[in-house]
């Protein structure tokens, strides 16, 4: 079970603060705005006496917003398809160990969201990875690239769109791909969506636009992100496959319910979206701006512009970023500040991959990213005068 390179580095940060070091937190992708007043609202007036199990599948109320949440977005599931679950990840979890045995495969695209390393160890699953590059933007390789990955251990293909942790929205083109293997291979596509209205240079596309592999789709989801509501830790998991379903309500039933309250306080949120995420949305949007406008000043610093979510994945002029993280959050501080960054090694499956990357979550307002990225300068060159020379 790997470590989380997110949050390997998050103790050695608290002892800093305890030192009177501030820490400027680039590493988890944890929204700084604040959580919208109708979510309070819903649990103040919860108003049962008893706060009882949920169904396994969902509060009805709420399944029924999710469906309307999905529906904002030209994407048509029924109540019967949906299952809401423990977060993201939870679906994440389920999702795989519907569709594969123990030792079966699921293909990734490196680097990848760390925890889909961690999911697979938790569902006695391997993880296939294909590479990806910087160098464009880490868009997808070829089908016939994709495929030589393919094996007969293989059940499905996952992937996050826009991408944690690159920032990468594919183009219709590069699901095509996904689409052609799944029909001809008939694998599942496992689409982590969980940063569906983060998009600013592209247009995201829904597998739900590819009707010929309508059963081999399953959706994951959580409200984590686009609400503000990371603690809230609800989820969902959609399929239109009766077998999909029926084995992850088996998974749902043993773990009993999701939180009740927490199910019910999402509900306005999902049922009027918009209004919630386009501001937030604009705003991140801008912050990803200033941070590609401060990395060009970083000599030797190489980066691909993110077209979505809120991450992105830099190459440093250093030989091990993590030695390099580690230092910086240890040892370094301008004037009483320092940074902590994500090394990159834990979001690839591949031994010995993303050695000088990092990935950086732009959750801070503007004048912190700004001064977050100043002392980041200032530190690679101290570093490369200690231990580079």
């Amino acid at each position: 079970m790997p470590g989380s390179p997110i949050r390997k580095l998050a103790s050695l940060a608290e002892d800093r603060k305890k030192a009177g070091i501030h820490v400027y937190h680039l590493n988890i992708g944890q929204p700084d705005l604040p959580t919208a007043p109708e979510v309070f609202e819903v649990i103040r007036a919860f108003s049962e006496k008893t706060i009882a199990y949920a169904p396994s599948n969902g509060i009805p109320l709420s399944l029924t917003a999710w469906k309307h949440y999905l529906e904002h977005f030209g994407i048509h599931f029924d109540e019967t398809e949906l299952i809401i679950t423990t977060g993201g990840s939870e679906a994440i979890i389920f999702a795989m160990c519907a569709v594969c045995d123990t030792d079966d495969e699921i293909i990734v695209f490196e680097p990848t969201y760390a925890n889909y390393n961690g999911f697979a160890g938790v569902a006695n699953v391997k993880v296939c990875a294909v590479p990806t590059f910087i160098e464009n933007g880490f868009h997808l390789p070829s089908e016939k690239e994709i495929e030589s990955y393919i094996t007969n251990r293989t059940r499905a293909i996952l992937f996050c769109n826009p991408s944690n942790p690159t920032g990468t929205i594919y183009s219709r083109d590069e699901l095509q791909r996904l689409v052609n293997l799944s029909q001809k291979y008939g694998l599942f596509l496992l689409s982590d969506d969980a940063y569906r209205e983060f998009a600013y240079d592209a247009e995201i596309i829904s597998l739900e636009d590819f009707p010929e592999i309508h059963d081999r789709i399953i959706l994951l989801d959580s409200c984590s992100k686009r609400f503000n509501v990371c603690g809230v830790r609800i989820g969902l998991l959609a399929s239109h496959s009766k077998d999909v379903i029926a084995s992850v309500l088996k998974f749902s039933q043993a773990r009993l319910s999701v939180a009740t309250i927490e199910q019910l306080a999402m509900v306005p949120l999902l049922e009027n979206p918009k209004a919630y995420t386009q501001p937030l949305v604009e705003e991140f949007r801008k912050r990803r701006d200033v941070v590609c406008e401060e990395l060009k000043s970083i000599p030797g610093v190489t980066f691909y512009k993110p077209e979505g979510a809120f991450y992105i994945t830099i190459g440093l002029p250093v030989n091990d970023s993590e030695h390099f993280s580690k230092w910086l959050i240890e040892e370094y501080e301008d004037d009483r500040e320092t940074v902590l960054l994500a090394p990159a090694q834990g979001f690839y499956a591949t031994k010995g991959k993303g050695m000088n990357e990092v990935r950086l979550a732009f959750m801070l307002k503007i004048d912190d990213l700004k001064r977050s990225l100043a002392i980041l300068k200032k530190a690679l060159e101290v570093y490369q005068h200690n231990f580079l020379k």
